[in-house]
């Protein structure tokens, strides 16, 4: 479809896409209250989909558990976790639809912020995911406010996965911001 020459083009410029989702340490990041001046929490997770994604498109539930650092408020940083679940419509190795899902966040300070996203965006490419949504907090900290959450990474399994048994999940970096 795109031959040779327009598969590397898009590759490359995915992994440039990619590799420019830069997030800053923990403790400079962004302006960091925990009301009006915002959250951001930099992480990593780890995802499984059921049914394992083929090439075939079909739908998938995908949970995913993730290990935050979260500043919420200048120069204060607490660890946090994530638990993520969504229901995809229509998701295979090469395409994930369905942008909505639910996020639970537990900040080690004992406080906690729900999520609900009701869109996204996402690049796949030679296996490497590229996914933005955007959602709102429901519930807790940051009530009200607009999130967006970007997850870049590679495949943890072979993509030949894709053609045998599939792809099972993966592991990736997450950026959350609850923007003021």
């Amino acid at each position: 479809m795109f031959g040779r020459r327009g598969t590397g083009v898009a590759l490359g410029s995915l992994l440039l896409v990619g590799s420019s989702v830069v997030w800053a340490p923990a403790g400079q990041a962004g302006t960091g209250g925990g009301g009006s001046d915002g959250i951001t929490c930099t992480g990593s997770s780890t995802s499984h989909y059921d049914p394992p994604l083929t090439l075939a498109p079909g739908p998938s539930h995908v949970h995913a558990d993730i290990a935050y650092t979260c500043t919420i408020a200048p120069g204060r940083t607490v660890p946090a976790t994530g638990s993520f679940d969504a229901d995809l419509s229509s998701a295979s190795c090469v395409e994930l639809t369905g942008g909505s899902g639910v996020e639970t966040v537990r900040y080690a300070d004992g406080r906690r912020s729900l999520i609900v996203y009701d869109s996204a965006t996402t690049v796949r490419a030679a296996g490497v995911l590229l996914l933005e949504q955007s959602g709102r907090v429901t519930e807790g900290r940051g009530k009200g406010h607009p999130v967006r959450r970007t997850v870049a990474g590679p495949p943890r399994e072979l993509p030949t996965d894709c053609l045998t048994s599939g792809l099972r999940g993966g592991g990736n970096g997450v950026q959350l911001e609850v923007q003021p």
